[in-house]
């Protein structure tokens, strides 16, 4: 199932027609029972007053085991449901089944009555069983179906009593009874045929359901084809006079019977999930941000149920979290409810395919959760922004980086080697020019500028991007940034081989901006540096013995440290009590 319901208005399918529906008056509900009680005490009396029945008290007994819970069970179901037509259909289905008992009186007009309606019950309860639990036919194969089954069980039950099968019947015409006793094999083999149909109807309807959790409604399709089969088997066993005839009666008899009730106890079921509908709503109320997932399978007793949220801004799907999914699509064990705003899909509920048949309840969880819903797409929507410009942080990172790499290599391999060239041609002239003192005296200090302005270039290079870091790795560059320190530096390193470059990159650059605040702010005699693996993450401490007092937001540098471990996914903190000492702290993880 794949179903678009309007957060405006729910289910165009079932709301509309409940908010209609009338239900019955409460004089019409007591007739009825009054009504019900009356023909199952006039079955007992025309059972016990009949001298053709073998076992007239059972019989009796059976054909109320029948009525009784019919009529119920289309009561409570019409005083429920009262848009379905199911409520009514149990009902008018109850009372035929009491009307054939009318075959066991000895008047003739009743015996005739209840003997042309006697096979009008199995054409009743394919059509029950078919029509739920809208108590409409959906499809055409069974409406076909159940006017065939209705044909024969009234017209060929007219026909083969006109032929005379029965001349104690005020219809019978003619005394062929030979044609009638075909006619009526055609009607039961007819009748079991259709029954056995309206049970692979059922099951086919269901076949997907089966597979997955059992629910209340489907455990009354269960017991609807049980009490169909049982029905077409007593129509076999009387066409072929088998011997156990009798059981079978009584265990189809008990199959009927069983069926509404299990409707009932589905009804119930409903009532206890409209509960579980009306705790989501005190839930949702008091705690807007609550799991909405989560609670939507409380309240469809589905702990399957999972959500996706459309997101306009990237035309995608994305999960709770603001994850990117597939679109939803319904399968086999999986249905999709979703939930629009207007023209657009706002949401969409994925559940368990034992929970179509509940529509009603599907139709209270998505209103009951409609505001919720659009407050779980803000967050999944804000959730997939957070991510998306995590993301954008990291890749505008490695661009500066790539990008100071390029410039450290196009200094190192243009502006440094013609100063080198230019140092050495310097150095050659100078050494050739023995004549003119004074001008050899100048190609010095020429030469000594050049060799200054190229350390200046390479320290400039070395700040862009440390060259050693990507050559040889965390260990070494560390080690030549320590051994430039102003102060004694112990450098502490526990690492298994190369880290990812990025790692690599954001702890360089952490020791590097400490060990200048130490030079610059701390006036220390003395620092640690200690860089480790733990639990996938770079772990990195720089601590000192200076002044502290540091204020990461006062252009420490530190506050642009901190942005760039945050962008990896990592934490920066700083401590630095007056006159305590300095310690730096990251986390960095290793992806």
């Amino acid at each position: 199932m794949a179903e678009s319901v309007s957060a405006e208005q729910l289910s165009a399918r079932e709301t509309v027609p409940v908010q209609e529906a009338r239900g019955p008056q409460s004089w019409m509900l007591w007739a009825i029972v009054v009504a019900g009680i009356g023909v199952v005490t006039a079955s007992l009396v025309l059972a016990l007053a009949s001298d053709q029945l073998d076992r007239p008290a059972l019989r009796a007994l059976l054909i109320g085991w029948i009525v009784i819970p019919y009529v119920v069970s289309g009561i409570v179901a019409w005083w429920r449901r009262p848009a379905s037509r199911l409520g009514p259909l149990m009902i008018a289905t109850g009372f035929v089944m009491a009307l054939t008992p009318l075959q066991w009186s000895a008047q003739p007009l009743v015996y005739s009555i209840g003997h042309l309606l006697d096979m009008l019950p199995a054409a009743m309860f394919l059509h029950v069983f078919l029509a739920f639990p809208t108590g409409r036919l959906g499809r055409t194969p069974e409406r076909i179906l159940v006017i065939a089954c209705y044909g024969a069980a009234l017209g060929l039950q007219l026909l083969k009593i006109i032929l005379g099968v029965n001349p104690d019947s005020i219809f019978s015409v003619v005394e062929s009874v030979a044609a009638g006793n075909v006619v009526e094999r055609i009607q039961l083999s007819f009748i079991s045929a259709c029954l056995l149909a309206g049970t692979a109807l059922l099951y086919t309807r269901g076949r997907s359901r089966a597979r997955g959790r059992r629910r209340p409604a489907s455990l009354v399709v269960d017991a609807f084809g049980l009490s169909l089969v049982m029905l077409a088997l007593l129509y076999m066993a009387g066409l072929g006079s088998w011997p156990a005839f009798e059981t079978i009666r009584l265990i189809t008899f008990a199959a009927l019977g069983l069926a509404p009730i299990a409707f009932l106890f589905a009804l119930l079921d409903a009532r206890l999930a409209r509960a579980d509908v009306a705790e989501l709503l005190v839930e949702l109320r008091a705690n807007p941000t609550t799991d909405l997932q989560a609670a939507l399978g409380r309240a469809l007793r589905d702990p399957s149920v999972r959500l996706a949220y459309w997101l306009p801004k990237v035309d995608s799907w994305a999960d709770q979290d603001g994850k990117p999914i597939t679109p939803p699509v319904a399968d086999d064990r999986r249905a999709v409810l979703t939930v629009q705003r207007g023209e657009e899909p706002m949401a969409a509920v994925i559940f368990d395919r034992s929970l179509e048949e509940e529509h009603e309840l599907l139709d209270a969880v998505a209103a009951a959760a409609g505001i919720a819903l659009e407050n779980g797409r803000l967050r999944a929507e804000l959730s997939a922004r957070l991510d998306e410009l995590q993301g954008s942080r990291v890749r505008v990172l490695e661009a500066g980086r790539r990008e100071r790499q390029r410039l450290e290599r196009d200094l190192h391999d243009g502006a440094q080697q013609r100063l080198v060239a230019l140092s050495l041609e310097l150095g050659l002239l100078r050494e050739g020019l023995s004549t003119d003192p004074d001008l050899k005296q100048r190609l010095g200090r020429a030469k000594d500028e050049v060799s200054a302005s190229l350390e200046e270039l390479r320290d400039v290079a070395h700040g862009i991007y440390p060259a050693v870091l990507g050559g040889h790795g965390l260990a070494v560059a560390l080690e030549s940034l320590v051994a430039r320190a102003a102060v004694p530096v112990e450098l502490v390193i526990d690492l298994d081989g190369r880290q990812p470059e990025g790692a690599e990159v954001a702890a360089y650059y952490v020791v590097s901006e400490a060990l200048t605040n130490i030079d610059k702010h701390a006036c220390a005699s003395a620092a640690t540096v200690r860089v480790s693996r733990s639990a996938g993450a770079l772990i990195v401490e720089v601590t000192d013995n200076g002044i502290g007092g540091v204020d990461p937001r006062d252009g420490s540098g530190l506050h642009g440290l901190a942005d760039r471990v945050q962008a990896l996914g990592g934490e920066l903190s700083t401590e630095s009590a007056a006159g305590g000492g300095t310690r730096i702290y990251a986390e960095i993880p290793c992806r």
